[in-house]
């Protein structure tokens, strides 16, 4: 009798040990994901409320199929495109707040601020509204993922379509921070590369509402082409502004980043023919039309390819954390890059050892308002980009990560 007490005793607490093990595989038993956007500014359309609806989804879905032993919880908060008010709240939320992984980040300057963070804490980054090229090359860590899209895969797209159409004088209007000047850099190089020639640039405040100073410059340059290294309300705000001025259809312009946010607030009218860059479009097939519908629902209004990024790669971050049966940072970035991503949002895609999710990007062309056959019916689609060819080659890496 003594001995079996002392058995069952012994299995109890060798049953708790292994609980208390598993449990600490999860802080607090919890995956924690913290939504760091624009949330009232120039960015809000395209990220925004939009992205944490995503992020919601997302969780709601992994939790139902996957029925996971952890729970899954989410903050969020607006960083007004602030790297001092992102790297803060980032530093908070990990510090104080068991937050293992933020999202989103939509702006540059607030990404590698981060970044930084995260890699001196080893959380995981997921970002899909950031676009500069030096998220994975000069600044790129191991803990961070560069999900949706990037300048030099937007450039690959739109300048080259544009250039090799004739398209061939350039002048830039570029913001003036790190997402801007990336985006002029890697368009610049593609447009020399198609036999195009830049003939000049300026650079504008971030963000800006008055254009005038900036478009008449672009306007006296005569270039064919202005080329609108923006992004959000800047770029529709000088889009409307060129057409007040009398600038276009003199003058053509490039929407080096657009989102259908931007069409939709612009409308056909003042959009039509314009090539943009995309990595999602709703109406692609059954599959994207599916869920953005679900999204729609939600939001009243169709997905930007950051805002479907976000659900998808919070969805591969979840199932990999399920898959390697923790949450350390380390162990689900293996998991992450070693998996390949197939939903809705990309086929085949893939992590590289930069950070840089590879998938194919789609050249689509605004339709015009005739054309247009039910809401939010906008782009024709001109070309599918492949992932290997969008994006840029790690043999021409500058992440330290990268073994050549």
């Amino acid at each position: 009798m003594h001995t079996k007490k002392l058995l069952t005793a012994a299995c109890t607490a060798a049953l708790a040990m292994l609980a208390t093990g598993a449990h600490a595989q999860f802080s607090g038993n919890t995956v924690k994901i913290g939504v760091l956007t624009d949330m009232s500014g120039t960015y809000s359309d395209l990220a925004g409320q939009g992205a944490v609806v995503a992020t919601q989804m997302a969780i709601e879905d992994f939790v139902a199929k996957e029925k996971p032993g952890f729970k899954v919880e989410m903050v969020s908060a607006d960083h007004q495109n602030k790297a001092d008010i992102a790297s803060n709240k980032a530093r908070e939320w990990f510090e104080r707040e068991g937050v293992d992984t933020a999202t989103e980040l939509v702006t540059t300057s607030t990404a590698l601020a981060v970044m930084k963070v995260a890699k001196e804490m080893n959380k995981v980054v997921l970002m899909n509204g950031p676009g500069s090229t030096p998220i994975t090359n000069e600044q790129c860590n191991d803990v961070s993922v560069h999900y949706t899209y990037d300048t030099y895969a937007l450039a690959n797209g739109t300048a080259k379509a544009v250039t090799q159409q004739g398209g061939k004088n350039w002048f830039f209007l570029t913001a003036d921070y790190a997402f801007g000047q990336a985006l002029e850099k890697d368009s610049s190089a593609v447009v020399t590369a198609n036999g195009g020639k830049v003939v000049g640039s300026v650079r504008h405040p971030f963000p800006a509402s008055d254009f005038s100073s900036f478009l008449l410059q672009a306007q006296a340059s005569n270039a064919q082409i202005i080329g609108l290294a923006n992004a959000g309300a800047d770029t529709t705000n000088a889009i409307k502004q060129a057409a007040e001025f009398g600038i276009t259809p003199k003058q053509q312009l490039a929407g080096l980043l657009m989102f259908i946010s931007d069409v939709h607030s612009l409308g056909l009218k003042n959009a039509q023919g314009m090539f943009l860059t995309t990595g999602f479009y709703w109406d692609l097939n059954d599959e994207t039309r599916a869920w953005s519908k679900r999204f729609f629902d939600k939001q009243k209004r169709m997905p930007t390819m950051v805002q479907a990024g976000q659900y998808s790669s919070v969805m591969h971050y979840l199932k990999a954390v399920k898959a390697a049966g923790t949450d350390d940072t380390t162990k689900v970035m293996a998991q992450m890059k070693k998996t390949p991503i197939n939903d809705f949002f990309a086929k085949n895609g893939q992590i590289r050892e930069d950070g840089r999710m590879v998938h194919d990007m789609y050249l689509v062309q605004v339709k015009k308002p005739e054309e247009s056959k039910y809401p939010w019916d906008y782009y024709h689609v001109k070309q599918v980009i492949p992932g290997a060819e969008a994006f840029q080659p790690l043999s021409l890496s500058r992440c330290p990560l990268v073994k050549k």
